[in-house]
């Protein structure tokens, strides 16, 4: 044990006796310090020991000449170990005549690494590949690289974070000319051109495919003749940071009473305000601050009267890097300069007499002043500081010496890239402060603190169960994963969902001068990449893709030896030599299946090789080779021969993931799967359905980590999980109950930077993630579903009432669906898929349309209503001429059970039907008057009439008996004969007739007590128009 320091800025140091070799050291506070305070910095410094080491000074370049003038090289290894205090430099470039580089570099303190294996001669496949590694690499400490490269496939690792990527292009190996240089480039570089630094810093341990680059230039074997001053150690730099929290300041002395400002300094940070400098002049004030990432000095000086002088320079001085200020003032001119670029200096002339205090505070001012600074703090490092033309002894800062200081950290930057790595998922960008990030999610099609949760639903099936109708839409299969949204057509039919994904072949291309030797490969592309279109494909019930050969003298498939002369290319890059309405193995079209070809000795109608056009068409439906991707065409090179292709639009319906469901039929039954992993970014989402009180929805444990989804009440749904930092609970209530037996969403999230749970699009909560502490979710257990991971089935009957009774569907975690269904086969307690939907979704149908249960969702019959379509809100009408109708025979039920069906077209026989209720709706629009919209007839002279007089009101007509005259209702006053839409509900309960036009309020009307209420024998129904023997006693109505 030893004492360690009780402040910020002194050093305590401790020798140990004898030296360690280790990789990790753990120190174990044992008490305060004697100021009771809390705080830890600490040092190691290493032995003196052999290394491989080399100082690169900017000017010097190591050259590793080649043996053979020129390498083709198919398998590269490149390692070493760097640090510098410079954001910028060359590290190593080699390059060859054919266009092939490799580049290793600092580009604004990160490491790039670019490679090119060679494009091919007509520039339409480039092969150059840039990669970016790391961050904040100018910290003057060790960093290791290496490089393995075999062929196109490379492994870039930077202290101990690997990439893997594959190189553009088509070409394998990196053909190199001469040599490989290490340090710089000693010409100009064909990927950058000019103007790149070399390195500047210290290099160790090179090494290149064996051999060991550090070694050989110590011994003289390599080319070193560049370097003024060859060192084999390492250069220490003279730099001397200091760190600035917000509430930091540094008060150092400078010139007092001069009459010119001379200021320089550097800095850093990712805070877009901040105070850097201030100065109480001698009659003013100077001030010195980053301003919206701009830099900004304001000079207020007083004198005889107030002279105040504002100017501002560069942008995005925020960005972390370290940025050179000069500031000269000094009598009728001020001069700003941003990382010395003249070029760019900002001037002003405004007359102005300057003496300066001898003061100035950096980093934070905080003392009361009658003109304070717009500025308060800064958060960030500075360096190199001259004031007044005097360099700052930091040394003497440090040990109390000159100047004064507060809560200000010493010969050290703790500057962080919380943007490194990027936790912006799916291209968001990032941004930060110094003290936390965020991220723009727009454009992206993605949303939430990470840009982790896709803006869209799955599939065309989950926009149907959301009530939406035919159209195109944005899909997102994976939701979270790795596969971006895309564009599709959504086709809501009665009882299917139809996706389509459109190709941009043309219908009917036509291809001639092509032969088995020789074959016109034509290149299909979808309006979705192929992954995106697998992921439809896998999760459909049944895929199509309409094919159609039409051809003039051109063979499809007939060849002597097997191989046909034009064949398809499927989603897995194989050949098929089927075509549309065969399948697969089965090399036959259509007809042949069919026999139905126009020469039956072929299996295709183009086989025959007739000089008449002919065709061969059908569908492929053998999803898992679906869609095609290439027709490959062999025989159109003879005198009049031709074929003309058209590959449709791939189809596919309905989508299993979307209706992957598990019936959970005990407290103690249960689903387990792999541990799910989600270490920094997890998202959940499913539907459930339950009469139950309460139940575990999942849970995965770790040691002490663990995430779980549970129902805890009739009307709340809970979240909770623990990454180290102790157990987080968020819960969303319900107005309803929840336990309805109706389907409910729940979706959960958890990052970096929050939690978030909703439930079904309306209850939500959010809950921040601390700013320090653990955010890795570390599991090892099985995920559960249906029950608590920590009960067993040794678990008491009590214990076991935690687990879910219900239903659970569309699980889906980080994107992936869980498949409930196939577990649950073969799972005591839980049965494959859920009944019941109607419940949910039987809502969408409307106009009294009936929902149909189905095991994968539902569907709508329409057919007792006056409506079509998927939600039964299609209108089914039709336009009538003049002189035309519609005439419908009543019949009971009975009746229409016991006609035969070859007499069902000959006129229908009226059967008794006596009627005291009556029920109409309908929508109409014209501009005729007069006309008869509806009129019931019947076997006696009741009748039903509606009707448009003259001036285009509605007139309502009953005549049941017992009456002289009909009995009239006049509607309306207003003219409905005006072409726009109108609906009219009519109904009629013994005497009683409701009447509602339009969106206005239903009337009521009441038949006389004289009039009878029986509707006696009724016959038919006009539409249109009435025939003139059924319209007995009714002269007066218009035909």
């Amino acid at each position: 044990a030893f004492s360690g320091n009780s402040n910020t800025e002194s050093v305590v140091r401790h020798d140990l006796a004898q030296g360690i070799v280790g990789r990790l050291l753990r120190f174990v506070p044992l008490d305060w310090s004697g100021e009771g305070r809390i705080g830890l910095r600490i040092e190691v410094y290493g032995c003196s020991y052999w290394a491989d080491v080399i100082n690169f000074d900017g000017q010097g370049v190591i050259s590793y000449r080649f043996k053979v003038k020129k390498m083709k090289i198919i398998k590269d290894v490149i390692a070493l170990k760097f640090k510098t205090w410079d954001s910028e430099g060359v590290i190593l470039h080699g390059e060859g005549q054919q266009g092939d580089y490799i580049t290793l570099e600092l580009r604004k303190a990160k490491l790039l690494l670019q490679i090119n294996l060679g494009s091919n001669q007509y520039g339409s496949i480039l092969g150059h590949t840039s990669v970016t590694s790391g961050s904040l690499l100018d910290d003057h400490h060790w960093h290791s690289v290496e490089i393995e490269r075999y062929r196109r496939n490379v492994n870039f690792t930077l202290d101990t974070h690997t990439q893997h990527f594959r190189t553009n292009g088509e070409f394998d190996h990196l053909d190199l000319d001469y040599e490989l240089s290490f340090g710089g480039m000693p010409y100009s570089g064909k990927p950058m051109g000019g103007g790149m630094k070399n390195f500047r810093g210290c290099m160790e341990s090179i090494n290149y495919n064996g051999d060991n680059i550090t070694d050989l230039a110590r011994r003289k074997k390599l080319d070193t003749s560049s370097f003024r001053n060859l060192s084999f150690s390492c250069m220490e730099s003279h730099s001397f940071p200091v760190f600035f929290n917000a509430t930091s300041f540094l008060q150092l002395p400078g010139r007092a009473n001069q009459d010119v400002v001379s200021l320089r300094f550097q800095f850093r940070t990712w805070n877009a305000n901040g105070l850097l400098l201030f100065s109480n002049l001698d009659d003013g004030t100077l001030e010195i601050a980053l301003d919206d990432g701009k830099m900004g000095v304001h000079f207020n000086v007083t004198q005889t009267k107030n002279t105040r002088i504002a100017i501002s320079s560069g942008s995005g001085l925020n960005d972390g890097q370290w940025h050179a200020v000069h500031l000269v003032a000094k009598e009728n001119s001020v001069m700003l300069t941003i990382d010395g670029d003249e070029a760019s200096a900002v001037r002003t002339t405004t007359p102005i007499i300057i003496r300066t205090g001898g003061t100035y505070h950096l980093g934070g001012y905080f003392l009361p002043t009658l003109a304070p600074p717009t500025q308060r703090s800064f958060q960030g490092c500075m360096q190199a500081i001259l004031l007044d033309d005097q360099p700052a002894d930091m040394h003497a800062v440090e040990k109390g010496i000159v100047g004064v200081f507060e809560n200000v950290s010493l010969d050290m930057c703790a500057i962080i890239d919380r943007c490194m790595p990027n936790h912006c998922e799916h291209g968001g960008r990032c941004k930060q402060t110094w003290d936390h990030f965020s991220c723009t999610c727009d454009r992206t099609g993605y949303t939430g603190a990470t840009c982790h949760t896709s803006l869209f639903e799955q599939s065309c099936e989950a926009y149907k169960h959301l009530g939406r109708s035919s159209e195109t839409y944005w899909i997102d299969p994976d939701g979270s994963g790795p596969l971006g949204p895309f564009k599709v057509n959504c086709n809501m039919t009665e009882d299917k969902v139809w996706t389509t994904v459109v190709n941009n072949l043309p219908a009917q291309t036509s291809v001639t001068g092509s032969s088995r030797e020789r074959r016109t490969v034509l290149q299909l592309n979808y309006s979705a990449s192929m992954e995106q279109v697998t992921a439809i494909t896998t999760s459909a019930e049944h895929c199509q893709q309409q094919v159609s050969y039409a051809c003039r003298m051109s063979r499809l498939l007939n060849t002597p030896e097997g191989t046909p002369y034009t064949w398809w290319v499927g989603r897995s890059s194989e050949k098929h030599f089927y075509w549309g309405g065969s399948g697969p193995g089965i090399q036959k079209c259509s007809c042949g299946i069919d026999r139905n070809c126009t020469d039956p000795k072929y299996d295709c109608n183009c086989d025959a090789d007739h000089k008449q056009w002919r065709e061969d068409s059908g569908l492929l439906v053998y999803k898992d080779h679906l869609p095609v991707s290439q027709v490959a065409v062999g025989d159109t090179n003879r005198q009049g021969s031709e074929a003309k292709l058209t590959i449709g639009p791939l189809r596919c319906q309905g989508d299993h993931n979307y209706w992957n469901a598990a019936s959970f039929t005990t407290p103690s039954s249960y689903l387990h799967f792999s541990t799910f992993q989600g270490e920094t970014s997890a998202d959940i989402s499913f539907y459930f359905k339950t009469s139950a009180p309460y139940g575990v929805f999942l849970e995965n444990l770790g040691n002490t980590d663990f995430i779980r989804l549970e129902l805890k009440s009739p009307t709340v749904v809970s979240f909770s999980f623990d990454v180290g930092n102790g157990p987080v609970e968020l819960a969303v209530h319900s107005a309803t109950p929840l336990n309805d037996d109706q389907w409910h969403r729940v979706m959960a999230e958890r990052n970096v930077k929050e939690a978030v749970l909703q439930l079904d699009l309306n209850y939500k909560e959010a809950r921040p993630a601390p700013p320090q502490g653990h955010t890795r979710l570390e599991l090892f257990s099985q995920l559960y579903v249906g029950k608590p991971a920590s009960l067993t089935c040794k678990d008491s009957a009590a214990g076991g009432q935690r687990g879910f009774l219900g239903c659970i569907r569309s699980l889906r975690m980080n994107g992936v669906t869980l498949d409930l269904e196939e577990r649950a086969k073969v799972t005591p307690g839980v049965k494959p898929g859920c009944q019941g939907h109607c419940t949910s979704y039987g809502m969408y149908c409307r106009n009294g349309g009936k929902c149909v249960e189905k095991y994968n969702g539902y569907s709508c019959d329409c057919s007792a209503t006056a409506y079509d379509g998927p939600f039964c809100t299609k209108d089914v009408g039709g336009f009538f001429e003049a002189g035309t109708l519609v005439r419908y025979n009543f019949l009971s039920e009975a009746a229409a059970a016991n006609q035969d069906a070859r007499f069902l077209a000959q006129p229908l026989t009226a059967q008794e039907m006596n009627l005291t209720e009556e029920a109409v709706a309908f929508s109409f629009s014209t501009s005729n008057t007069p006309a008869i919209l509806l009129y019931v007839s019947s076997k006696t002279q009741d009748y039903l009439a509606l009707v448009l007089r003259q001036n285009g009101t509605l007139q309502v007509r009953y005549n049941l008996g017992g009456l002289k005259e009909p009995f009239t209702i006049d509607v309306d006053q207003r003219n409905l004969a005006n072409g726009q839409p109108h609906t009219i509900n009519m109904s009629r309960i013994n005497r009683t007739i409701t009447i509602q036009l339009d969106h206005y309020p239903p009337v009521s009307y009441s038949l006389p007590e004289a009039s009878n209420t029986q509707f006696n024998l009724v016959k038919t129904l006009f539409l249109g128009k009435v025939f003139v023997s059924e319209v007995e006693g009714m002269a007066e109505f218009p035909s």
